[in-house]
């Protein structure tokens, strides 16, 4: 029987991926929290847990008609980004892959009720949420990426997390889960973009944006995510990315509304350019995604 070992919602913005003269000029003299986040989280939790394979829900992989799981071999290349070719451009990755298991996300997602495709194109492109989250937490896992579908609601999106969660639990490979991308996730408009750089989040584009996710992020701590989830129609107004689809998945396949496992940050709660930014980890209860959490 497989495992998830444990899983985090992530945040993968372009500037973790900036030489540290870069991200010090963008934040005011200072280093922004989110890369030595991931550091402590590889070096604290990966480096401890030794995962068998990764699958990350990936906010930028937007297919329309259906999910999508990777099933390659491996995947290997460089990457530009289409969104910021100045900033990350030229990237090498080498991922090695899970067929087996990127088959068996697709079919039991689709016996969840929502078609989903396995691909294995060698072509298929490949998004910074993967590459920004393998270049600081990869060493030499299986890595796998799911989807989020733009047409997609909460229900679709729980129903494909069940259904990587019943893949898992068949594949015999202990897994970490990650949900890479952001909470709340409003621009700046250009002409006022340059303004709100720094991190502190005072610059998140909305105050009542910045509420919602702090409201939240204090349920990740208290281990509701049953109430997350039913709050989901209110949360949307605040333009969570993809939907927030990226984190619903990743509880879903933790047990959804009785997941108990309570959220530790690994980062402040910051601000890119008006959208919200922050690492929580997800230890697994001593009895279980579903374990009762402590009055």
């Amino acid at each position: 029987m497989g495992e998830i070992v444990g899983a985090a919602l992530v945040a993968h913005a372009p500037t973790i991926m900036m030489s540290s003269k870069d991200r010090h000029a963008l934040n005011e003299g200072k280093e922004i929290s989110l890369v030595p986040g991931l550091e402590r989280l590889r070096r604290e939790v990966l480096d401890r847990l030794r995962p068998d394979t990764i699958i990350v829900f990936d906010s930028h992989w937007f297919t329309t008609v259906e999910f999508c799981s990777t099933s390659h071999e491996h995947r290997a290349g460089l990457y530009t980004s289409d969104e910021l070719p100045r900033g990350i451009r030229q990237f090498p990755y080498m991922l090695k892959g899970n067929p087996a298991l990127g088959r068996a996300i697709a079919e039991q997602a689709t016996q969840c009720g929502v078609r989903t495709t396995a691909i294995d194109d060698p072509f298929l492109p490949i998004h910074y949420p993967t590459i920004n989250m393998n270049h600081y937490l990869g060493r030499g896992e299986e890595w796998l990426t799911v989807s989020c579908c733009q047409t997609a609601d909460t229900e679709d999106f729980l129903n494909v997390g069940l259904g990587v969660g019943r893949a898992v639990a068949a594949s015999g490979r202990r897994v970490v889960l990650l949900a890479s991308g952001s909470m709340s996730h409003r621009f700046w408009s250009l002409r006022e973009l340059s303004r709100h750089e720094a991190s502190d989040p005072i610059h998140i584009s909305r105050a009542e944006a910045r509420a919602a996710d702090l409201e939240r992020l204090r349920w990740f701590a208290d281990g509701n995510h049953s109430k997350v989830i039913d709050t989901m129609p209110e949360f949307l107004q605040h333009a969570p990315e993809a939907r927030f689809g990226h984190y619903l998945m990743m509880v879903a396949a933790l047990g959804g509304r009785d997941c108990r496992a309570r959220g530790v940050r690994y980062s402040d709660y910051e601000n890119a350019t008006g959208t919200s930014q922050v690492h929580v980890w997800f230890e697994r209860p001593a009895g279980g995604w579903q374990a009762a959490a402590a009055a």
